[in-house]
């Protein structure tokens, strides 16, 4: 495998392409500037109110489901750096089976971030819903969806534009 550093102006982080096999397509942000700052102002405001550490909990679970290793490279590094521990971020894939590492307000995020992200029957299960809103007040409910949503944007350019995981460190993105 053939590997050249480039620097990725969507996290403004230095990348490692892989060519021929996976090249990245296109630098979005460079292209689509002003939908890069409306994206990053979204992002900044999605996750006011919530825990650091269950946002990027949310943030890891959804790059997951949508197959953005960029994101899940970057989430789980800045939760790491937000004290999260390993134990708990390894475990974050099979987090059905391994409940007993999560709160039950993380379970309900979780399950709720998995409702949005996946959409299986188009919409949220009313179950999923009211678990998650026995445990968040509305506005901290509006965020989390709001970073859930957010993520699942992020995940989008992510996978579509074949960004590379690998260089991330924590504090880049800001």
């Amino acid at each position: 495998m053939t590997t050249t550093d480039s620097t990725d102006s969507t996290a403004g982080t230095t990348t490692t392409e892989y060519t021929p096999e996976r090249p990245v397509r296109l630098r979005w942000a460079e292209h689509a500037p002003e939908v890069y700052k409306a994206m990053i102002r979204l992002d900044t405001a999605a996750k006011q109110g919530l825990d650091p550490k269950l946002y990027e909990l949310v943030k890891i679970r959804a790059s997951q489901i949508n197959h953005c290793a960029f994101c899940v490279d970057m989430h789980s590094k800045d939760a790491l750096a937000a004290g999260e521990s390993v134990e708990r971020i390894i475990q974050l894939s099979a987090w059905d089976e391994s409940r007993h590492f999560y709160t039950r307000k993380e379970l309900a995020a979780l399950e709720l971030t998995e409702a949005v992200t996946v959409l299986t029957d188009g919409f949220v299960p009313d179950e999923v819903y009211e678990r998650a809103a026995k445990h968040f007040g509305e506005a901290e409910l509006a965020q989390l969806i709001s970073a859930i949503a957010t993520i699942n944007a992020w995940n989008r350019f992510g996978v579509t534009f074949r960004m590379a995981p690998g260089n991330y460190q924590p504090g880049q993105h800001k």
